[in-house]
């Protein structure tokens, strides 16, 4: 048995789903920067709407990446992420 999110315990089956469905601490400017990305067609886009970088931008997804990871929930590539954000709520399917 585990604590998932400081919760009760969660045991067997259910530890798996708890997991699936754990949604990382984003920032606001990471969840920014990944809605932008998701919305745009190239990180270049990313980059003149939000006055960042290329590097920046980057930084940023790598991170997010890393939190999605953590949580068990991995998101190694553009459509996981959109995925990952329909799942979490920061989009809606009539927002793509």
């Amino acid at each position: 048995m585990s604590v998932v999110g400081g919760t009760a315990p969660v045991s067997g089956e259910f530890e798996h789903a708890a997991r699936r469905w754990a949604v990382p601490g984003l920032s606001p400017r990471e969840l920014e920067v990944m809605l932008a990305w998701i919305l745009s067609d190239s990180k270049s886009e990313v980059c003149q709407s939000l006055y960042l970088a290329p590097g920046t931008v980057n930084t940023h997804l790598t991170r997010i990446r890393e939190k999605y990871g953590k949580v068990g929930r991995p998101a190694p590539t553009k459509a996981a992420l959109l995925a990952r954000a329909l799942q979490d709520g920061h989009l809606q399917l009539d927002e793509i």
